[in-house]
């Protein structure tokens, strides 16, 4: 039974959910294990019902993806990889219903933004739903042909739906990128490849902090992919970044880096350093 519950990846969402899809494309030999929230899919990691965590972090079209950045420093968790999820929406029907009929249409509503078009299109009423395999099961259970769904392939087979139109997504480069979390740090080395170093600081409050500490970053030549602000505690002040960098935390330019922000911020938290997905490479052609 151990070893049948340390196989499991955790994700949020119920069955057939894009986070489904994420694990099972990322690790095929796992168990997927559905859970209701965030907090629920990191829980498991931390009690040993599952031994990782596909979390998703950003999307391309939709941008962040809302609370993350507030549980991941706190989750006790480590980063110890990424994947980049194709995001392929479906328009899904009760098998039979003629998509003529379609009265309204129901998702995450992440899901409805991103299908914008073909939601005009058909002149459907777009009802928001806690997530998009959430709505393919409520569409099979209400046996309603003037419902429709939008969510993905998986969840047409798990919920006994038909796909009337396919891949209906407004942006053929919607994906998203997704955090692999893992109760223990896996060890990576600086020699080893590419490598993206996850944290968080907080700025110290006096003029031009930001720019001063981030300057280290530019003087030594390491690459900052990303960095979101975010507020704690109900302050309307930017006090807290997320970033992540290319490179390792023992290269000496990292290590310069670090340095220099250490000296203008506080608080700074390495969430993890872990290989870069092969999926950067098509970013950069």
């Amino acid at each position: 039974m151990a070893r049948k519950r340390a196989n499991r990846i955790a994700f949020q969402g119920e069955p057939g959910a894009n986070s489904h899809l994420a694990a099972n494309d990322a690790y095929p030999d796992m168990e997927a294990l559905p859970c209701a929230t965030f907090e629920d899919a990191l829980a498991a990691v931390k009690t040993g019902a599952a031994k990782l965590a596909m979390i998703p972090i950003e999307n391309s079209v939709a941008g962040r993806v809302a609370d993350i950045h507030h549980l991941l420093p706190h989750s006790g968790l480590y980063i110890i990889g990424e994947h980049f999820e194709r995001i392929r929406h479906q328009l899904l029907t009760l098998p039979g219903a003629k998509l003529a009929g379609l009265k309204s249409v129901h998702s995450h509503i992440m899901a409805l933004g991103q299908c914008r078009k073909v939601i005009a299109n058909l002149k459907l009423t777009p009802v928001t739903e806690a997530d998009t395999a959430g709505a393919a099961r409520h569409v099979s259970e209400a046996a309603d042909p003037t419902r429709g769904a939008i969510a993905s392939k998986l969840a047409a087979q798990i919920y006994g739906l038909r796909i009337a139109k396919k891949d209906v997504e407004d942006a053929a480069h919607n994906t998203t990128r997704c955090v692999v979390l893992s109760a223990k740090p896996v060890k990576t080395n600086a020699k080893d490849g590419p490598v993206i170093t996850t944290f968080v600081f907080r700025v110290r409050n006096v003029p031009a902090a930001l720019y001063k500490g981030l300057g280290g970053f530019a003087t030594n030549g390491v690459n900052m992919t990303k960095l979101e602000s975010y507020q704690l505690e109900g302050s309307f002040n930017a006090t807290m970044f997320y970033a992540d960098i290319e490179g390792h935390p023992d290269a000496r330019p990292v290590q310069l880096a670090l340095e220099e922000l250490d000296f203008y911020t506080s608080d700074i938290t390495l969430l993890g350093t872990y290989p870069a997905s092969p999926f950067r490479r098509t970013l950069k052609a």
